[in-house]
């Protein structure tokens, strides 16, 4: 039986009956043990090069018994928000005895043993077949896997219940842990914004506040969340109707910026960069040019960086911006910075003018005149969603956030912070492997590589409590799968989305990267971005902003979204699922000299353009495949041809019309086993396998050099500019005068023209558009591009 896991892949279920450890799963870490026993496989990111051939072994199948409901999976990394605990729960919690942990562990070990058992198993299956394809243990059909991905959560959730674990609870190897924040009264009292004053904070804060009040007629901060809009404009924004004009900034390039209001659809350079800093709030000031001093040029005087001047004026205006050039080599860094100091400034003046009025309105119940009571909160805390793919980029986030907020030789007070390093650190098997990679891999793979979590953050005093409670806590940080699995779908019993009614400023960083994880994901979770909540959750209303219960949250969020390539899936998300009144402003910047400059081997590259109704038409891109390309590689002489395929859609649909035709070929994806991606490599380098089909995904996660290619054709551009000259420069010529027989083929249409620009530069693509020819030939492997 094959079931699917909320990422989409692949998982079988038990097949046999328990047998000693073998040396695998011993070699396993807990943390693999614990990946491979929620999703039914290793992360990507553990698996390990195997450049020989593995040796298959035929094993006769018994007929596997039933299994039992003890031998279940259950979920261990469910950190959705728990009801509240009876005192029956909390008893139950401190009776685990050292013998039903040992229990649970053996428990553990064994399902893990059954999985990778499980999985030999089904490998010899596949050479049972012995037919055109290695990949013939994947079933899916076309289409199948996203839609089925929410059965295998929901049946999770049943485990969990059934073995009586709560939602407040962990089961981790040998040990179950209680959620003590949860239901810590204490932290509650302290961190609660609705039983604190101003007046609490010391003097010299004091006074600074008071300062700044006075300067609220001038603060971005006061002008954008005091706008009344009409309901004439809020009737424009909401028609999608937008006027786009554009700028040129020395730093960011070409700025196409939008908007439905007049007033905000131009966007100038300020005279003054430095002003954006000056309207930090008051202790930001003191720590930024400390925490900044990776990007400042040693000797600078300036405490931002030319980039960070002219983002922090855009972040300042409350626009919504798009940055597609935050690269983790190279402007990730200082940008991440950048936006944590943004984000920290938001949520210390939406604090600072809470508090505030709370000491206003306790004045006036000792006898001071009545006055009406200010609204200042939105219908829940939470105020900002930070959105990374990993947890390595989440710890980054709050390290980033915990020294801006540490001044001089005072420590902050920082609640759960081990827990929090030993949860979202890195770990030995953590680390890349030493074999060599790219430094756009090291980068981006160094650290916690895991990408199911969310963690609620609240700052209050000089503190920060980290594993909040979201309804507690200003600042979310999350990944898309984390979010995805306590959002649910329409029709589950148990699912939550009133968090995120009120939030007022999303940050989706490495926006690419979610494309490589399940897209799906995110717009599930841009769907569920400022919808009214179902129920009160204990606010006070009389202080809720009049936008906020009009359900005009939407029109006053501010959207920052940075990657290291453009996309127009990505784009989308900035277009059409942002609502900002102030309108969007996105750097558009096409290169002069495309990837395809840094191929090195003498390769002619053909580019073939297709007639395509949008840019969703896969149709018209398959039927040009089939009808157009393949036959001229079906001969046998146009062996070892590798098929880039970067949609995972296609790479099903190309799969199984090749099967069905009975063509020669294997293929590699992101959900093949290690022994599959062996004989796979093994049998086209040996010429076994006349076709391979390849997908970008696998190519993303591993970066394996695949041996003994002669023609390759891209099915679609790359997302990546950088993986067509990765993956043109592995054609490595076996003996003397291989390299005039190699060729290189290219799909495109005219809706592909920003990853066409990225690959061929910018004028050529601009003339491949418009010329009246469908063919177009490149030459490298000289001194420049023909």
């Amino acid at each position: 039986e094959v079931s699917l896991d909320t990422r989409g892949s692949c998982s079988i279920a038990d097949m046999g009956k328990k047998r000693p450890i073998n040396q695998t799963i011993s070699n396993l870490t807990k943390k693999q043990k614990k990946h491979l026993k929620e999703f039914g496989e290793q992360h990507p990111f553990h698996d390990t090069i195997n450049e020989k051939a593995e040796k298959t072994q035929i094993l006769q199948l018994v007929d596997s018994p039933e299994p039992s409901s003890e031998e279940s999976d259950v979920d261990s990394d469910v950190q959705s928000e728990p009801e509240q605990e009876s005192a029956y729960q909390k008893l139950l919690s401190t009776l685990s005895t050292a013998a039903q942990e040992v229990e649970e562990s053996e428990e553990e070990e064994e399902e893990s043993e059954g999985e990778i058992e499980e999985a030999e198993e089904g490998e010899t299956e596949d050479d049972e077949e012995g037919g055109k394809s290695d990949s013939g243990s994947e079933e899916e059909e076309e289409g199948g896997h996203p839609e089925a991905e929410e059965q295998p959560r929901q049946k999770q959730q049943d485990l969990e219940k059934d073995h009586g674990i709560e939602e407040g609870e962990e089961k981790d190897g040998d040990k179950i842990e209680t959620w003590e924040e949860f239901t810590d009264r204490e932290h509650e009292s302290l961190f609660s914004l609705e039983t604190n004053f101003q007046a609490s904070v010391e003097k010299e804060e004091e006074r600074t506040e008071t300062a700044a009040q006075n300067r609220d007629s001038d603060d971005p901060f006061m002008q954008h969340l005091n706008t009344e809009l009409t309901e004439k404009e809020v009737k424009s924004i909401s028609s999608g109707t937008k006027t786009r004009t554009q700028a040129k900034w020395s730093r960011l390039g070409n700025l196409v910026c939008s908007s439905s209001l007049e007033r905000h659809s131009l966007v100038t350079v300020p005279r003054d960069l430095n002003l954006s800093l000056a309207q930090l709030h008051r202790p930001l000031e003191a720590t930024w040019s400390q925490v900044n001093q990776a990007s400042i040029p040693s000797g600078g005087l300036q405490a931002l960086s030319p980039l960070q001047q002219e983002l922090l004026a855009l972040m300042g205006s409350y626009r919504d911006v798009y940055f597609p050039e935050s690269s983790p080599v190279g402007e990730g860094p200082e940008v991440q910075r950048l936006y944590c100091l943004h984000v920290l400034n938001h949520v210390l003046k939406a604090n600072s003018q809470v508090l505030s009025h709370n000491g206003q309105l306790r004045e006036q119940q000792h006898g001071s005149s009545v006055q009406d009571e200010p609204r200042d909160q939105g219908l829940t805390r939470p105020k900002v969603l930070i959105m990374v793919p990993f947890r390595g980029g989440a710890l980054r986030v709050v390290q980033t956030i915990i020294s801006l907020l540490e001044s001089g030789d005072k420590k902050l007070d920082v609640s759960h912070k081990k827990r929090f390093k030993d949860e979202f650190g890195a770990d030995q098997e953590d680390k890349p492997s030493n074999l060599h990679r790219p430094d756009d891999y090291h980068a981006l793979f160094s650290g916690n590589v895991d990408d199911h979590f969310r963690i609620g953050v609240a700052i209050l005093k000089k503190s920060i409590r980290l594993y909040a409670p979201f309804y507690s806590s200003d600042i979310i940080i999350a990944s898309p799968l984390g979010l995805r699995t306590l959002l649910g779908v329409e029709g589950e019993a148990k699912r939550d989305f009133d968090f995120l009614s009120s939030i007022e400023l999303l940050v989706i960083d490495q926006a690419d990267v979610f494309l490589m994880q399940n897209w799906e994901h995110m717009l599930h979770v841009m769907k569920h971005l400022n919808l009214q909540p179902l129920d009160s959750h204990g606010v006070d209303f009389s202080r809720v902003r009049m936008w906020n219960l009009n359900n005009w949250a939407k029109y006053y969020r501010q959207t920052l979204i940075f990657s290291a390539a453009q996309d127009p899936q990505i784009n989308n998300i900035h277009t059409k699922h942002c609502f900002n009144y102030r309108g969007q402003v996105s750097v558009k910047n096409l290169p002069k000299a495309g990837s395809i400059c840094q191929v090195l081997v003498q390769l002619p590259h053909v580019f073939q353009q297709f007639s395509a109704d949008s840019f969703a038409d896969q149709d018209a891109r398959f039927q040009f495949f089939v009808d157009k390309v393949l036959p001229q590689y079906r001969d046998a002489v146009m062996s070892h041809t590798m098929v880039y395929v970067p949609s995972y859609f296609d790479y099903v649909r190309l799969r199984n019309f090749l099967r069905k035709e009975e063509i020669n070929f294997t293929s590699i994806c992101e959900y093949s086993k290690k022994s599959e991606v062996s004989r796979a490599r093994h049998f086209f380098q040996k010429g076994d396998r006349q076709f391979l089909l390849f997908t970008e995904r696998f190519h993303f996660y591993k970066r394996y050099n695949i041996r003994g290619i002669q023609n390759l054709i891209f099915y679609a551009l790359p997302t990546y500019p950088h993986f067509y000259s990765e993956v043109c420069n592995m054609l490595q010529a076996s003996s003397q005068g291989e390299e005039a027989s190699w060729t290189c083929t290219v799909l495109y249409s005219r809706y592909d023209m920003q990853r066409l620009a990225a690959v061929v530069g910018a004028s050529r693509a601009a003339q491949m558009l418009q010329s009246k020819k469908s063919v177009h030939l490149f030459v490298t492997g000289g001194d420049e591009v023909l």
